[in-house]
């Protein structure tokens, strides 16, 4: 904690230094906040597109797959995705495999084993 003396010169220095404007909540956001969220690849892409787009098409580095049954999430790398699966491999059959793989839902029914994907985002 600064002495006395030293808080009273930062808060004279904070008291003479202008305050930026803020926004009104309803104000109108800036043209380059638009213009970058319409420059964004994810853009024109539906969740459906992502599932379906080959590991070499993928731009981000972690790939995040969730089990909408035991609620686990994995993750992976996509270049150790691209080396373990091949770049050719489909996003949606990769990630099926990485949560059957480690699978903890086993009851011996075909019918009800395994993991069920909720694919996230980012």
């Amino acid at each position: 904690m600064p002495p006395p003396k030293q808080r009273e010169k930062l808060a004279a220095d904070a008291a003479r230094r202008p305050v930026p404007p803020v926004a009104a909540p309803d104000a109108p956001l800036p043209a380059e906040y638009w213009e970058s969220v319409l420059k964004d690849p994810r853009v024109g892409t539906t969740g459906a597109q992502m599932r379906q787009r080959r590991l070499s098409e993928i731009q981000r580095q972690v790939l995040r797959v969730s089990c909408r049954r035991c609620e686990r999430t994995v993750e992976i790398q996509t270049a150790d995705a691209v080396r373990l699966y091949g770049a050719n491999a489909v996003w949606k059959d990769v990630a099926q495999r990485l949560l059957d793989n480690t699978c903890q839902q086993r009851t011996g029914r075909h019918e009800e084993d395994g993991c069920w994907p909720a694919f996230e985002t980012p």
